[in-house]
């Protein structure tokens, strides 16, 4: 039987812990909790609670607060605050000291994402974290029982909000501190207040309130002695896993694992819900609660049968409650040691855990913590701030290219730079330390930091070898990063629990050699006779569309089960869904093999197909201009050809301007407005040897290249255009006004040498780029690649060019992905039913939050549909900023002939900023190429030239 051991368990094993790690922070971080707990650490902690009604405020800031008498089933009233606006209490306090604080809310419907808020005491925040509070939604599975395809497959079970009533605590959800947040009250009437940063709630009341301490195993045993409770018998429950009640994110769904035939339930061939939690259940505070009931009270023991297998080197931690309480301390932090294959852990190990359970319905609930690796993971986020901000310096000096044959005298130059990388080192090696005693083994997790540690201190014994390090001494810190996001996520999958009586026998956990073989022929044989390219079910009853789509599985099988539950039952219309490669839909159509509808289609594809007769006009539908309508003009653009409109935008994306706060606020600088606060920025940043950047696309492969994305914003934001008047006949960028743009965006790169590559990402993570112009979705990006940075960084419109008149124009081109019908479509009628539906704000909305649930925040769906990306789960703020851009958004045409013109423009921009070439030439002499292709192309298809 494999063991999990407590931190504060005795007792041999992997597993033990070496007692808790002091985490080393930044001792300049006067804003954070750990500052704050040591300003108050001689405080009282006075008795007693103190309630605070929610209907009792004293103030509202903002619209759409409302009081609600019984709301769903209260007894009393409660508050509803909306997902903008400030409500603020007064509150007596006679005895001034720390209080814990807790919550008693109702999630509103929303747009599906956590509840987010900050606090206040008297107006100011009381340290940094308070300045976002998560609460949780309840989510369950829609059908009780597993639904099958008529191939006999499970269907993942869709997940929906269950909302109820709930008491929560402020706590930290980035799971650096275990026990809930402590305030500090003065005497007398204080004010406190709670921003609201996204999502509506209902508030009942808050309440201070002293947490009481969690008692020891053993001192919990002692009482189930005193009071003579005995060990129940012949008990044993099996709580298959993938039955979860209830989970605090739709993410946290229940998979299929076919690693063993050991799994239940099992299929060699088939598809089974089995298990559940895998890589989506890894990220601090989300959990996954079941029900289970015993039959007589008494002592029993709890086992799991999981699978770690992602986290070699460092260990997975849980902390387990049970009916809402920990049943004691140790169960704070349950730990899962790395193992490839399923393991029966009896919690507690050689000596199992006793709990004391009565007859009848009890809940058991598994939380995602950090346990002893909170300290560690805070310590070397500290170290990377420090570390890149040092690099930041050395910069400062050495640029980013520095002589190799220069000795910069930086230990002279940056004082206290020995000690840092020295301070530092010895911090880095303490963690690894720590990780290699507690897991008894040194894996690549412990090789990143050994690697930092030696670097560091070879700097420090040489610090002659500085600039030339400085590259790999940048990629050391972003390994560093990298660590903090691999360790900070905590993957853990289960099959079933168990809660037994103590003389109950457990099941066999892994297969036998026989049952392997068989599951390995059985998975084989399966290959031959399964369909792995349909999704879903796939019969086929009166009208039917055949349908294309070319992302990954688990895109169409989330668009296949909303076409299944609301399109299919609403039209009577079946869908052949296939997932095809990204190429294949050219040869299929001249193979006559095509389907009726073809999604994410490049934007280039639908006038290309329209110029060779085969994409169907859809002005041709009566209701086209109704369902145009949903997306802004400048998503339609594209897709026009010779006065038809031949796809609908499925996707449409446009850059923001991103920036770092903590960064520019150190420069004394702020977000540029203009082109000319661009210029005067430049200056500053280069003093600093800090970079803007601007998006360019790679020379690789410039044969499909758009036309770039800065050129186009100037271009737009000066009144030019790519093509000329209403026609298209001619390129327009022989225009003095494209000329001079041209000359400026190569300016850029020949007079201010921004670089021509950047991965900006991660140049904006260790604050070489402060500040940039990228696509929106980048914000996805860095929500989730770049934790240490989180709240140091913001976005908005991009710089504008100011007129005459005062005028300020912001606009940029945007790209999209489309949604098209063929012109061979067998049913037309049943394809454009389709194609309303899919372009829908329901669908289109269900699609984006079903896809977030399922890959998390980095999947943010870009929709067109204006009305649908209002819905998604975007901070308020932050979609402020995307609706302001989006107003200023162009298209791009397509004409014949157009692919040229990214492809020449880009030749031309190369021919300058290499060649040194005069820009008004060599863009001149690239648009004779670009007019020769497109009269080509026109006369090709028999157009007027």
């Amino acid at each position: 039987m494999w063991a999990i051991y407590s931190s504060r368990q005795t007792g041999n094993g992997p597993d033990q812990a070496i007692g808790d790690f002091a985490a080393v922070v930044d001792a300049d971080a006067k804003d954070g909790y750990d500052a704050y707990m040591k300003r108050y650490a001689n405080t009282d902690r006075p008795a007693g609670e103190i309630r605070i009604e929610g209907e009792q405020y004293a103030e509202l800031e903002g619209d759409g607060f409302e009081l609600a008498n019984g709301f769903q089933g209260l007894q009393g009233q409660a508050v509803l605050t909306p997902e903008v606006g400030t409500i603020s209490w007064k509150v007596r306090i006679d005895h001034p000291g720390l209080y814990n604080i807790r919550i008693h809310y109702f999630p509103l419907e929303g747009k599906s994402s956590a509840i987010e808020r900050e606090f206040a005491i008297n107006r100011k925040l009381p340290f940094k974290d308070a300045e976002i509070l998560l609460f949780d939604r309840y989510w369950g599975n829609r059908e009780d029982e597993i639904k099958r395809d008529n191939r006999g497959n499970d269907l993942r079970p869709r997940q929906i909000g269950k909302p109820a009533w709930q008491i929560v605590s402020f706590k930290d959800r980035e799971g650096y501190h275990d026990e809930p947040y402590l305030f500090y009250f003065d005497e007398g009437v204080q004010t406190v207040s709670l921003t609201s940063l996204r999502e509506p709630m209902a508030i009942d009341y808050i309440e201070l309130y002293q947490e009481p301490e969690t008692k020891t195993y053993e001192e919990r045993k002692a009482e189930y002695e005193a009071e003579g409770v005995a060990a129940a018998e012949g008990q044993r429950i099996v709580i298959q896993a993938e039955d979860a009640i209830l989970k605090s994110s739709p993410t946290l769904y229940p998979i299929s694992d076919r690693s063993s035939p050991a799994v239940t339930p099992y299929s060699a061939s088939k598809i089974r819900v089995n298990a559940i939690g895998g890589l989506n259940w890894k990220l601090p505070g989300q959990w996954i609660e079941w029900e289970f009931e015993v039959k007589e009270d008494g002592l029993y023991q709890i086992a799991l049968k999981r699978k770690q297998d992602q986290l070699r080197g460092v260990y997975a931690t849980r902390s387990i409650m049970i009916d809402g309480r920990y049943p004691f301390e140790e169960m704070k932090r349950t730990r899962f040691s790395f193992n490839m294959e399923w393991q029966t852990d009896v919690l507690g190990g050689n000596e199992p855990y006793l709990y004391h359970l009565t007859k009848g319905k009890h809940r058991i609930r598994m939380t995602v913590s950090l346990g002893e690796l909170a300290p560690l993971m805070e310590t070397i986020e500290s170290s990377v701030l420090k570390l890149n901000e040092m690099y930041r310096k050395v910069m400062l000096i050495t640029s980013n290219t520095p002589d190799p044959n220069r000795d910069y005298q930086l230990e002279k130059r940056i004082p206290g730079m020995i000690d840092v990388f020295r301070e530092q080192a010895g911090h880095i090696q303490a963690v690894a330390d720590y990780l290699e005693q507690s897991t008894g083994e040194r894996s690549d997790k412990v090789a990143v930091l050994h690697t930092m540690v030696r670097q560091l201190n070879e700097m420090a014994e040489k610090p002659e070898t500085i600039a030339n390090r400085l590259n790999s001494f940048k990629v050391n810190v972003g390994g560093l990063g990298t660590w903090i996001l691999t360790v900070r996520e905590q993957p853990l999958t289960l099959d079933y629990l168990i809660v037994a009586s103590p003389d109950s026998k457990l099941p066999r956990t892994q297969a036998t050699l026989l049952g392997k073989i068989k599951h390995e022929l059985g998975a084989y044989a399966a290959s031959y006779t399964e369909d792995y390219d349909s999704i879903g079910s796939t019969e086929e009853s009166g009208r039917s569309v055949t349908v294309w789509v070319t992302t990954g599985r688990d895109q169409a099988q989330v668009l296949k089960a909303l076409i299944d539950d609301m399109f299919t039952p609403e039209t009577n219309i079946s869908v052949n869904l296939r997932l095809v490669p990204g190429g294949i839909l050219l040869p299929a159509v001249l193979a006559g093999e095509g389907p009726d509808v073809a999604l994410q289609a490049g934007e280039d594809i639908p006038v290309n197909y329209a110029m060779r007769n085969a994409a169907a006009d859809l002005t041709d539908f009566p209701d086209f201009e109704e369902v145009a309508a949903r997306f802004r003009d400048s998503a339609i653009t594209p897709y026009i050809y010779d006065k038809g409109v031949y796809a609908l935008p499925e996707q449409q994306t446009f850059p923001m301007l991103f920036y770092r706060k903590d960064i520019l606020k150190e420069l004394d600088l702020e977000p540029p407005k203009t082109w000319q606060d661009v210029y005067n920025m430049i200056s500053v940043l280069q003093k600093h040897n800090l970079a803007f950047y601007l998006p360019i696309e790679s020379a690789a492969n410039n044969a499909t290249l758009v036309p770039n994305a800065a050129f186009a914003m100037l271009l737009y934001q000066n009144g030019g255009q790519f093509y000329r008047d209403n026609d298209h006949m001619k390129s327009a960028l022989d225009s003095e006004i494209s000329m001079e743009v041209f000359k400026r965006w190569t300016q850029f790169y020949t007079n201010y040498k921004f670089p021509l590559q950047a991965d900006f990402a991660n140049r904006f993570r260790t604050g070489e780029m402060p500040i940039g112009i990228a696509d929106y979705t980048t914000y996805n990006l860095l929500t989730v690649l770049a934790p240490e940075i989180k709240g140091l960084w913001d976005f908005t419109i991009v710089p504008g060019t100011e007129h005459e008149d005062g005028s300020i124009s912001h606009e940029v081109a945007s790209h999209t992905t489309a949604v098209m019908m063929l012109d061979n479509a067998d049913d037309k009628d049943a394809a454009w039913s389709f194609m309303k539906w899919w372009t829908d704000k329901d669908t289109q909305l269900a699609y984006g939050r079903e896809l977030e649930g399922l890959l998390g925040e980095a999947a943010r769906y870009p929709t067109a549909n204006i009305e649908a990306l209002e819905q998604l789960p975007w901070p308020v703020k932050d979609f402020n900023n995307l609706k302001r851009q989006w107003h200023w958004v162009r298209g791009i045409p397509q004409v014949p002939g157009g692919y040229f013109t990214g492809r020449h423009l880009d030749n031309a921009f190369r021919r300058v900023v290499n060649g040194s070439e005069n820009p008004r030439e060599a863009l001149s002499d690239y648009i004779l190429y670009m007019n020769d292709e497109i009269a080509l192309k026109r006369k090709e298809f028999n157009l007027q030239n």
